[in-house]
């Protein structure tokens, strides 16, 4: 009997979906569907009960679950530290962060440690006006990013999503009550902008000096965090943009987040030294890659 019918079998009875069950698995549902089958053909019965609305388990595949259920875990898991073993992921990774650990940044851990049992991932909040300079200096293994990193000693990963943007106002500013901004609206509109040592592609997505048509936008200062940058907004000292999921984290009584149309997508990302590339950082991305791709598509 193969390994992978048992776990077809198991995550099927879990989710009581093909197209999920395929998603878990990476596989396309005719697959799924053939490896199911092929179980029943070797069990000598059907496990599930299939119409075009549900599929449930049948009294046959209820007791095959609960006599396989033990024994296929602790397989599982054999399989897995083998597999962490065998590629060297182990121990604790550091993983940068920035701002705040969106469901995006939660979500890859948790898939990393699923995948690699005995690895624990230490989240290390990353300054907004630094993005790289905890990941030269050895603090930080990979570190989340905006997207494209023009930077020749760091290596980057696929991009984990493409969201719009949204312009944290105070509520007392005119424009607070907005229903959406457009980009070119951003030249009347002073822009908080980055202190420190980040690039200057970097400082360009968090604050850009122009409208997509090339009109001048004011800077209203630098700050070198997202706190800070925060506190300037409700003072009404500026306005500053951020991605619709890390606005999402921010609620606060007197700051208003409103939709940005006309300006490019903010793309989230890894980014880690070519030298310090290792075998975890490797199985991260690759982690990352995989939640990204199974979770719903943001629609921001």
């Amino acid at each position: 009997m193969e390994f992978r019918e048992l776990e077809c079998f198991v995550v099927l009875s879990e989710e009581l979906h093909f197209a999920r069950t395929a998603e878990r698995l990476y596989l396309s549902p005719g697959r799924v569907s053939q490896l199911v089958r092929s179980l029943e053909s070797r069990i000598g019965g059907r496990l599930f009960e299939r119409t075009s609305r549900r599929v449930r388990l049948t009294p046959l595949g209820e007791r095959f679950l609960a006599d396989l259920r033990p024994s296929f875990d602790g397989l599982a898991q054999a399989v897995s530290r083998a597999r962490a073993a065998a590629r060297g992921v182990t121990g604790e990774l550091r993983v940068g962060f920035l701002a705040t650990p969106t469901e995006l940044v939660a979500g890859s851990v948790r898939a990393y440690e699923r995948r690699n049992p005995g690895s624990v991932v230490k989240l290390v909040e990353i300054p907004l006006s630094d993005p790289f300079g905890k990941l030269r200096a050895g603090e930080v293994d990979i570190t989340f990013t905006l997207l494209p990193v023009d930077e020749p000693d760091l290596a980057t990963g696929e991009a984990l999503n493409r969201v719009s943007y949204r312009l944290g106002l105070s509520v007392r500013h005119p424009m607070a009550k907005r229903a959406v901004i457009e980009a070119e609206e951003l030249a009347s509109i002073p822009l908080i902008g980055l202190d420190g040592p980040a690039p200057r592609g970097w400082q360009e997505r968090i604050a850009p000096s122009a409208t997509p048509s090339g009109r001048k936008i004011p800077l209203a200062g630098k700050v070198a965090t997202t706190q800070e940058g925060l506190t300037q907004v409700a003072l009404n000292r500026g306005g500053m943009l951020f991605c619709t999921p890390t606005a999402a984290q921010y609620p606060r009584a007197d700051v208003v987040f409103v939709p940005v149309t006309g300006l490019r997508a903010s793309i989230l990302g890894l980014a880690w030294t070519k030298a310090g590339e290792t075998a975890a950082v490797r199985a991260f991305n690759e982690a990352a890659v995989a939640h990204a791709n199974a979770a719903p598509v943001l629609v921001a």
